[in-house]
């Protein structure tokens, strides 16, 4: 009979798991006994018993496990790994941005940032482990470092052009002289004729092609000059006749001698009436810069900006120099050089100006640049005109990105794209654990002395510039404001417009908004007059830095400072029947109702308080001034004695400088 069978059945599955046989061997049972009995008259209760200790096991009692281990396959997402911690997930965002770390709810983490989160929430955090070999046909190649350039054979070398430099002390005519000599107009460009970041173009003259870079002249920009010096072969340093060598001048002479580089000399505004150039170069000869007219080996030219006089002279004596040096390069291999701007422009993303120094850069090259890569979209040159392929010495805008690169640093083509993201992703998360590894640990010894500084008034600032030499550049010069009472904090400085998130950051940071040389996009206006969160633009950096400079000091608290009035000596104690009053001789100055009063007791202050009452006679008195007979009651103070002095002052409010 079915039931009889069934039951059977049933009770031997039981039996068996009560014996430790395991959930295997239950359901083999149970699958045994189904299979003689039609689909029908399988009751639902028979696989009950083996689901039930099954769903047992899977839920043991006494709360989440006691290591707290959490396991996630990658990619780590933020929302994923909140849930994981029993967090919100804006907690988790926070927690990250405290750490310098800038994530979306739906983006990834790198493995060692999610080890960092996990441990300061009292988590042990692991990658799930694949066996070996699975879900992966080839294991990918790890790239640490792009590979070191081949040595370059005598054969493959040929003359390049020369990169040339123009530096100098602000407004001496650096850019008014490359102007003329391209026979175009920057200078104009240029908001109050300052060159604000780094330029690169390329002229032929005579046959001959040579590469300018136009740095600032200005001392904040001391960083981005030094990498101009690095990055050329011969500077020109542009000293204006009526003027002299400056401050900056001397600094620019020091980057060109630390560089190594070749040294010319340019007196500039020859033309003006207080022209002096022979005074100029006895002050160049007194730093050691000494001109062929004094004996010395170094070229100089006198000429003019405005009226073009010595410009043709100056450029041969260029070439001339050239040819000296006997520059050149190798245009095989993959291209190296060094990167002249990085900026984030509407339309084309991120892109950098580079020079190329050795090899050809070409459209489609996987580019790596410290921890940022990408494939060269298109390449731009200094006339505005796409190009296919750069050789060295020629400058040229790059797009294709993947972020906007730090002046200064090297570039490389890799020999695919794949190799280029490797070494770019191992590089980032160098950097990232680098910066999560300087928090310093709170202990006892240094507690104090956190506290201490914590004392200090802070101005919190979201910067952002058009380029990042001028946000380094603007950076520096804000960081320089000595101040021992007030510092100036970063909340954020990036390249680009100012955004509404910039607005957003600043309103929950307590900071303000700076923009240097760029401008703020539309949901960025509407959102801070919504949030009251002020931006301010500048585009020259005079007045940033002094407006910069005016916020610090409106933050310190006004100092109070006291105001003598006068003093009155005790000459005798009236002890009336409530309270005693001081018969007191106003000695100097004057007494007045509502200002304070110390007591003095031969050197020793014993009170210090209001002046309850101060009476002429029996009738109340505003003041009473010096010579002159007086009661005074102060507050609750009752001990007075002959010959006590009783100061009389106010407190002042005066504005702290920095």
């Amino acid at each position: 009979m079915p039931t009889p069978k069934k039951s059977s059945s049933t009770s031997r599955s039981t039996k068996t798991s009560s014996k430790g046989g395991g959930t295997a061997a239950a359901k083999k049972t149970a699958a045994k006994g189904s299979s003689s009995k039609p689909k029908s008259a399988a009751p639902k209760s028979a696989p009950a018993a083996p689901a039930a200790k099954e769903e047992k096991a899977e839920k043991p009692a006494g709360g989440p496990p006691k290591d707290k281990n959490i396991v996630m396959k990658p990619p780590i997402v933020v929302k994923d790994l909140a849930t994981k911690m029993g967090l919100k997930p804006f907690q988790l965002v926070h927690q990250l941005m405290e750490m310098n770390v800038f994530a979306a709810l739906t983006q990834a983490i790198e493995e060692d940032v999610a080890v960092k989160v996990c441990e300061a929430n009292g988590f042990k955090f692991e990658v799930e482990k694949r066996e070996k070999g699975a879900g992966q046909v080839h294991a990918p190649e790890k790239v640490v470092e792009p590979p070191k350039p081949e040595p370059i054979k005598e054969e493959d070398l040929q003359t390049r052009p020369p990169v040339i430099t123009f530096m100098g002390h602000v407004d001496h005519g650096k850019t008014s002289l490359l102007d003329a000599i391209r026979q175009s107009n920057v200078t104009e460009g240029e908001a109050g004729g300052i060159t604000q970041h780094i330029g690169a173009y390329q002229i032929e003259r005579k046959g001959q092609k040579i590469t300018f870079l136009d740095t600032p002249g200005h001392e904040a920009f001391t960083a981005m000059r030094a990498r101009g010096a690095n990055a050329t072969d011969i500077a020109i340093l542009v000293v204006a006749a009526d003027d002299g060598v400056m401050p900056t001048t001397k600094e620019a002479i020091s980057h060109v001698k630390a560089a190594g580089v070749q040294l010319m000399v340019a007196v500039n505004k020859c033309d003006l009436p207080a022209a002096n150039p022979d005074k100029v170069k006895g002050q160049l000869q007194e730093h050691e810069v000494s001109v062929e007219d004094y004996g010395g080996d170094i070229i100089s030219c006198d000429v003019s900006a405005t009226k073009g006089t010595g410009l043709e002279n100056l450029i041969e004596n260029m070439l001339l120099q050239s040819e000296v040096l006997e520059l050149k390069a190798s245009y095989k291999g993959h291209a190296r050089g060094v990167i002249i701007e990085g900026q984030s422009e509407v339309g084309r993303g991120n892109t950098a100006t580079v020079l190329v120094q050795s090899g050809v850069l070409k459209v489609g090259d996987a580019m790596l640049v410290g921890p940022l890569y990408g494939r060269v979209k298109a390449l731009i040159n200094d006339r505005g005109e796409r190009v296919k392929e750069a050789g060295p010495s020629m400058p040229v805008k790059v797009l294709g990105l993947d972020g906007a690169p730090v002046p200064g640093e090297e570039f490389t083509v890799m020999r695919n794209e794949k190799e280029a993201r490797s070494v770019a992703e191992e590089r980032a998360s160098k950097e990232r654990v680098g910066k999560l590894e300087k928090g310093s640990v709170v202990t006892l010894e240094n507690l104090f002395a956190r506290t201490a500084k914590d004392q200090k008034k802070i101005l919190k600032m979201v910067l952002k510039a058009d380029v990042q030499g001028s946000l380094e550049a603007v950076k520096d010069s804000l960081l320089k404001i000595d101040s021992d009472k007030i510092e100036v904090d970063f909340v954020h400085a990036g390249i680009g417009p100012v955004t509404e998130n910039d607005i957003l950051l600043a309103k929950a940071s307590d900071a303000i908004v700076v923009g240097f040389n760029t401008k703020t996009d539309g949901s960025a206006a509407s959102a801070s007059k919504r949030e009251e969160v002020q931006i301010k633009l500048y585009s020259i950096i005079y007045e940033l830095i002094d407006q910069v400079k005016d916020a610090m000091a409106g933050l310190l608290d006004p100092e109070e400072r006291e105001a003598h009035l006068g003093k009155a000596v005790v000459k005798q104690v009236f002890k009336l029947s409530k309270f005693p009053v001081a018969g007191c001789l106003v000695d100097s100055g004057r007494i007045e109702r509502k200002a304070r009063a110390r007591v003095l007791r031969g050197k020793t202050p014993i009170y210090d308080g209001g002046i309850h009452t101060l009476k002429r006679f029996q009738d109340d008195a505003s003041e009473v001034k010096a010579g002159l007979e007086c009661g005074i009651r102060l507050g609750d103070f009752n001990d007075y004695e002959v010959n006590d002095v009783i100061e009389c002052y106010t407190l002042e409010k005066v504005a702290q400088s920095l």
